[in-house]
């Protein structure tokens, strides 16, 4: 089984209790699944979750290349250079990051509001990035965005292969079918 579920903000990525926090258990009432990949408790979107271990690690491992689109608002305006940066890979300390797809888009179009949203800055302008990875470490975009001079502000992940958020209200999840797509994106 697969399940695509919609994860809004301050939600732990797991099942066992978590004093004071929702989990994945207060929107997820299947058993037997765990998440295939997670995201941070102040991030959003898109978290896959399988009750096959062999699924589980394809779906996560770096070597399979599955692209995962994330779409993040980022404090400042991005140049040509930094977006650049993010395509070419950026060094992190422990680890340089693999080539990625960025763009600047408008903010995109079916987005929900957070709560709470995020802090407003008047004199501080934000722009929204479409980042595409292929590897998806630890507070990975988080870590390239502030690396360039872009610090996150909001991130969602939008999509994992082609299994994306559209149509999926926050906080709902779907199974999906067995035709799960590996490559795209």
């Amino acid at each position: 089984m697969l399940i695509a579920f919609n994860k809004p903000f301050d939600v732990v990525c797991k099942f066992s209790p978590e004093p004071g926090r929702k989990t994945l258990a207060d929107f997820i009432d299947v058993k037997s699944v765990y998440p295939a990949g997670r995201l941070d408790t102040d991030s959003e979107g898109l978290v896959l979750l399988t009750d096959d271990g062999a699924l589980q690690a394809r779906i996560t491992e770096p070597r399979h290349h599955l692209a995962k689109l994330y779409w993040a608002q980022v404090e400042g305006s991005p140049s040509q250079t930094a977006l650049d940066q993010l395509r070419k890979g950026v060094h992190l300390g422990d680890f340089t990051t693999q080539p990625a797809s960025a763009n600047l888009i408008e903010e995109p179009a079916e987005l929900w509001p957070r709560n709470p949203p995020i802090r407003y800055r008047a004199k501080i302008p934000t722009s929204w990035i479409e980042l595409t990875i292929h590897e998806g470490k630890n507070r990975q975009v988080r870590r390239m965005t502030a690396k360039v001079g872009l610090p996150t502000l909001r991130l969602i992940r939008a999509a994992v292969g082609k299994v994306g958020i559209e149509a999926l209200a926050l906080g709902t999840w779907r199974v999906i079918g067995p035709e799960f797509p590996w490559k795209g994106g």
